[in-house]
């Protein structure tokens, strides 16, 4: 008897499946939004630059996914699109919930999306790849996936970030002579509703339009000041000065708590980022032509550089696109007849 029982053992009965795979769903989507926010606010009260870090930029979208795409498959039998697809339906809840409930702006998001999307590709691969072997650890593997990032933050704090410093330079030909142009460059102070060009940045994510800017004092040391609206208001103190030729500034971002900007961690003088330096020249470019060109210098130190550098790129380069348009405008603009 014992020998036919030893060839012929009862069958192990199967894991019994409870609950649908939507319930399941969405409460690893609940509570890795909660798992999210906490670990958010436990970086942005602890460390000045905590949001700007590999541990939330890249590897808590990676643990996230994880952690949801598992839940979501206890069985092992979804697809790989399945997979794909939770990093998608993750960043939907993150907006859903960043914006209302963090604060958040426009402009943080678009640019953490990419990033987020990447991250959580890799890290619904990884466990599409290794669902199998968790076998009966599931619990295990969970805790260890959401485990990484707490980790990661006592780390991270030990390995020193890298620093980089990058130029945007933006030009336009202007149907003007540079002793025309001279004083648009010292300041345009009544910059008028549509005026300007259309840009990505401030006409689809909401990055404040110049309303005017003037000068404090002629030469080195003057100060010009500049107004954005939403209190966004800054100073430039001269630090070249080339009547008809050149003139730059280095920018002073004090009084940035009164800014009515809802993307605080994009503030252009943290502890991640900042706008040092910039100013206008100008080239000959043929008869009654002139080249305006304008320069902005800034600092990072990120653990993502090179896609920083990209934004900057694009926010930075908008903006200068407009504000030579804004001279361009009024440079060309006829002048009107003195009446005797």
């Amino acid at each position: 008897m014992s020998d036919i029982n030893d060839e012929n053992p009862d069958p192990v009965a199967p894991i019994p499946r409870t609950g649908s795979a939507p319930l399941r769903i969405a409460s690893a989507v609940a509570l890795a939004m909660a798992f999210a926010i906490g670990v958010y606010l436990l970086l942005d009260a602890t460390r000045v630059n905590g949001l700007v870090s590999f541990t939330f930029l890249l590897l808590l979208p990676a643990a996230l996914t994880s952690f949801v795409a598992y839940v979501g498959d206890p069985w092992a039998e979804r697809s790989r699109r399945y997979y794909m697809m939770m990093p998608l339906w993750l960043l939907g809840a993150t907006i859903l919930l960043s914006v209302p409930v963090l604060k958040e702006g426009v402009i943080c998001i678009v640019m953490l999306a990419p990033l987020w999307i990447v991250s959580g590709l890799a890290g619904a691969y990884a466990t599409y790849r290794l669902r199998g072997r968790a076998g009966d650890r599931g619990t295990s593997y969970c805790m260890a996936v959401l485990a990484m990032p707490l980790i990661a933050m006592q780390v991270e704090p030990m390995i020193p970030l890298p620093d980089a410093t990058a130029t945007v330079s933006r030009s336009i030909i202007v149907e003007a002579s540079p002793d025309r142009i001279w004083p648009l460059l010292r300041g345009i102070p009544d910059v008028r509703p549509g005026d300007g060009t259309w840009t990505f940045t401030q006409d689809v994510l909401g990055v404040p339009r110049p309303l005017g800017a003037h000068m404090l004092g002629d030469g080195i040391g003057a100060v010009r000041m500049a107004d954005w609206g939403r209190q966004v208001r800054f100073r430039e103190h001269i630090i070249d000065w080339q009547p008809g030729r050149s003139i730059g500034w280095r920018f002073d971002f004090r009084g940035l708590d009164a800014w009515q900007f809802t993307d605080r961690h994009l503030m252009p003088d943290s502890a991640y980022f900042k706008v040092t330096t910039g100013g206008y020249r100008m080239e000959p470019a043929g008869p009654g032509r002139t080249r305006v060109i304008i320069d902005t210098h800034y600092w990072m130190q990120t653990p993502v550089n090179g896609y920083s550098r990209l934004w900057g790129e694009l926010f930075l380069g908008d903006i200068e696109k407009n504000l030579l348009a804004l001279i361009k405008q009024r440079a060309e603009r006829p002048v009107a007849p003195t009446i005797l």
